[in-house]
């Protein structure tokens, strides 16, 4: 089975926050996400084309796991502490399944 990402696309608009939101992705979010999401590995992003746009992606090992965990409870908890910390950070969700990898 190919590996299935869950993707959060984040707007923080105000550039003098991005920092502030840059650590505690680092040292909070993304540790307390891959604990919960139960994978062992992730990705951030800052988009080179608009500075505002952060993007985490989560890999799971197959379309399965990453079901499981957006039907069950795991996601409401970080939703939560996000919001509660970043209210005025925009967020969109997608997923997506591993069409093809290529390395030389």
């Amino acid at each position: 089975m190919p590996a299935a990402f869950f993707v959060v696309r984040a707007i923080v608009p105000d550039a003098g926050k991005r920092a502030a939101f840059d650590k505690w992705y680092e040292t909070e979010h993304l540790p307390d996400a891959m604990e919960t999401f139960g994978v062992s590995r992730a990705s951030r992003f800052w988009s080179l084309d608009d500075p505002s746009l952060h993007v985490a992606m989560y890999q799971f090992d197959d379309e399965a796991r990453l079901a499981a965990m957006l039907e069950g409870d795991a996601l409401q908890k970080l939703v939560v502490d996000f919001n509660r910390d970043w209210p005025d950070v925009k967020r969109s969700r997608e997923t997506l399944v591993l069409a093809q990898e290529v390395s030389t």
